[in-house]
């Protein structure tokens, strides 16, 4: 039987999440993504993702002065950023900078230890290349701060503000993980041949890239800054609409009801309403939206994605769009690097076949 995309076809088994798109649940190892997201830090839900279990105190203090021992970047990481090309994009200059980490220190099998320094470097890639592109000095990352901080005063230059790190934070919980999507299904394919952990995110950073798994965010903001004011919501979505575009931040494949990390993110956002012309506008535009798509688009149950209210997220800080899907990527690492290693554990090599649909030619 044929499947156009691999849709409806379970390739693995898995403890580490579970999405019930009929129910718009999101589950990691066993919690539910909404009590965590209200209860637990960015370190504590890696631990839990990595591990299998909520951390104790001691597990967690260790955790944490091992991100932070593993933020530097090597010489070599330096080296490359100087000569790569000002035109490329900041996702090509993680992938390849990330490649250079892959030294014989990586073998088949992958580790925990392998996952933390993946996972702590990226966001210091990322700071260091947007400061340079800027023509700014690169701060040095600052074991004062926890993960989420210490990303944003890399890239700002400045410590953030609390009300920054805890709307960052939702936004990064809620993105470490989510199933078998591309770029997970990317990393464990890789990582099936029993190739290196280094070169599995890389294969997940580059389909991470395309603008139908991280980009959507920014397609947000076209959206939002095209509408502008909300007297121009309904015209705006209902010519869309009828004109058989997209709405980008609206729908999902997997989820049949509203996502939870969007009620989730929103829930967070909702306290500064009145507070940020941005985010009232974003919350009036899901409003209309949602009739809209009701009244034209009856029994399709659309509803805002996470890209939607990340987009506000992104904007409220003031990251810049170019740095939306690099963002998600510093978050959603977690996620890949824990499949990785669950993939090693019970390994069988990926070959699903093909139908082929050409000719047969006599010679």
């Amino acid at each position: 039987m044929y499947y156009k995309g691999l849709k409806r076809v379970v390739a693995a088994e898995t403890c580490i999440s579970h999405i019930d798109g009929e129910k718009g649940k999101l589950i990691y190892r066993g919690y539910e993504i909404r009590t965590l997201t209200t209860t637990y830090s960015f370190e504590e839900v890696a631990f839990l993702l990595w591990f299998g279990y909520l951390p104790t105190a001691a597990d967690l203090d260790k955790l944490k002065n091992k991100l932070m021992s593993n933020r530097n970047l090597t010489p070599t990481m330096e080296l490359i950023m100087e000569h790569l090309p000002h035109n490329m994009d900041l996702m090509s200059v993680i992938r390849t900078v990330i490649s250079a980490e892959g030294t014989t220190d990586y073998q088949w099998k992958p580790t925990i230890s392998q996952a933390i320094r993946v996972t702590a470097v990226i966001p210091t890639i990322i700071a260091y290349w947007q400061n340079k592109i800027d023509g700014k000095i690169s701060k040095e990352p600052n074991d004062a701060f926890n993960h989420v901080e210490n990303y944003l005063y890399m890239l700002n230059g400045r410590r953030p503000t609390k009300a920054q790190v805890a709307a960052l934070e939702t936004y990064m919980i809620l993105t470490l993980e989510h199933g078998m999507n591309a770029s997970t299904f990317s990393a464990r394919v890789t990582a099936s041949t029993e190739s290196d952990m280094v070169s599995a995110i890389t294969s997940a950073i580059g389909t991470m890239k395309g603008p139908l798994h991280g980009g959507a965010p920014s397609g947000v903001i076209e959206l939002l800054n095209e509408i502008g004011t909300p007297e121009n919501a309904e015209n705006v979505i209902r010519n869309k609409l009828t004109n058989g575009e997209k709405l980008m931040g609206f729908g999902h494949r997997v989820y049949k009801t509203h996502d939870p990390r969007a009620i989730a993110l929103r829930n967070n956002l909702i306290k500064s309403r009145g507070l940020d012309s941005w985010l009232d506008l974003a919350i009036h535009v899901e409003n209309v939206a949602i009739n809209v798509l009701n009244e034209l688009k009856p029994g399709r149950s659309l509803y805002t994605n996470v890209e939607f209210y990340a987009a506000a997220i992104m904007k409220s800080i003031n990251l810049a769009p170019e740095l939306f899907t690099p963002t998600f990527t510093t978050s959603r690492v977690v996620g890949w690097t824990a499949h990785v290693l669950e993939q090693a554990d019970d390994n069988t090599i990926y070959r699903p076949q093909s139908e082929y649909i050409g000719e047969i030619k006599e010679v």
